[in-house]
């Protein structure tokens, strides 16, 4: 099984960002942490801050891979385009999000991507990534 896990804006400040919302690990940590947990799994990585970039990387993976987890961070609120890229691939993906967006400001309780992905996991933290893996494994 190949899984691509794409994180977007900020997140790439994981572990020096509001520790008090996304915990004090690097994503790099938490990611040996699932090859370990999962070695059957191949996992790759990708983050951008940039929404194209995003995009362009759902595309390339959306048709060879057997899933893709998106943490697209605050351009799940905001971006028809990356909702249309999720809608337009075969891959299924699954939306995720550290944090529940709902216990935090209304305009995070919309999502872009959620009418076209699998599923969606948010607010339990780093174990929302494994969460999304074991999901795939069903």
């Amino acid at each position: 099984m190949k899984i691509l896990i794409i994180n977007g804006p900020n997140l790439n400040l994981l572990g020096k960002r509001e520790p008090e919302i996304y915990g004090n690990k690097t994503f790099e940590d938490i990611l040996e942490g699932l090859k370990m947990q999962y070695p059957n799994v191949t996992l790759e990585y990708f983050q951008s801050n940039v929404e194209g970039e995003l995009i362009n990387k759902l595309h390339q993976a959306g048709f060879d891979h057997d899933g893709i987890i998106l943490n697209a961070g605050a351009y799940t609120h905001t971006s028809v385009a990356i909702g249309d890229a999720v809608k337009g691939i075969k891959t299924p993906v699954v939306e995720v999000h550290i944090s529940n967006t709902f216990s935090r400001e209304s305009f995070r309780h919309v999502s872009y991507i959620s009418p076209n992905a699998q599923g969606v996991i948010l607010g339990f933290g780093m174990q929302s990534y494994a969460l999304a893996i074991q999901s795939f494994l069903m």
